[in-house]
């Protein structure tokens, strides 16, 4: 009979994911990552067929958050939409969320998208990995697409603006943010830049 699992296995991923935040894919080892976790190398092939199938599970838990938090974030009444897109840039200003069982980020690099990260490492080389990375920017802009159409019902923004092209560009912007912030740059440095990218946005022309 085999021996049931004794770890949590959400916590496990949640684990591994800071530390590929904190150390990239290609500087964490497996045996970081049973550091970081406390479950065993023999575990962790056991269970998820080694660092990669760490990482793509972990990806995967990362965009099924996303996918919840980011809806449920811009999600209301068309009247407060264009507040809540304002919302969603300074929300970047701190980074994305973890997950309620993962210590705060020790410094905004590790706060930034994990999607992102791992796209710009291994995406050109790694389906699987730029697969879920657009699954999760693809999440993203589907709920901002919506906040933006709410947005435009209610007369705030541009009729004729293209609500999927807005998205992208809100996006855009907010992991570029992640990646100003990573490199050091004040929050009052990336507060301004989430105003003035929220200031551009088309509103439409009354009278």
């Amino acid at each position: 009979m085999a021996r049931p699992r004794s770890f949590d296995r959400d916590h496990v991923l949640h684990a591994a994911e800071r530390q590929f935040r904190t150390s990239g894919y290609s500087g964490t080892s497996v045996d970081d990552i049973s550091a970081s976790t406390g479950l065993g190398r023999g575990s962790l092939y056991a269970a998820f067929d080694g660092k990669h199938g760490v990482l793509l599970q972990a990806m995967a838990g990362y965009s099924a958050r996303l996918g919840q938090f980011v809806p449920e974030a811009l999600a209301g009444p068309d009247e407060g939409a264009l507040e809540r897109l304002r919302g969603f840039l300074l929300r970047a200003v701190e980074g994305v969320p973890l997950a309620d069982d993962v210590p705060p980020a020790p410094d905004r690099a590790a706060a930034a998208c994990f999607a992102a990260k791992m796209a710009l490492e291994l995406g050109a080389s790694d389906p699987e990995v730029e697969r879920l990375a657009n699954d999760c920017f693809s999440a993203v802009a589907t709920a901002v697409a919506e906040c933006v159409r709410a947005a435009q019902r209610s007369g705030d923004i541009d009729p004729d603006a293209d609500p999927d092209d807005l998205a992208y560009l809100l996006l855009t912007i907010v992991r570029g943010i992640d990646v100003v912030g990573a490199s050091g740059h004040t929050p009052a440095r990336l507060t301004s830049i989430a105003e003035s990218a929220f200031a551009l946005l088309p509103r439409r022309r009354h009278g």
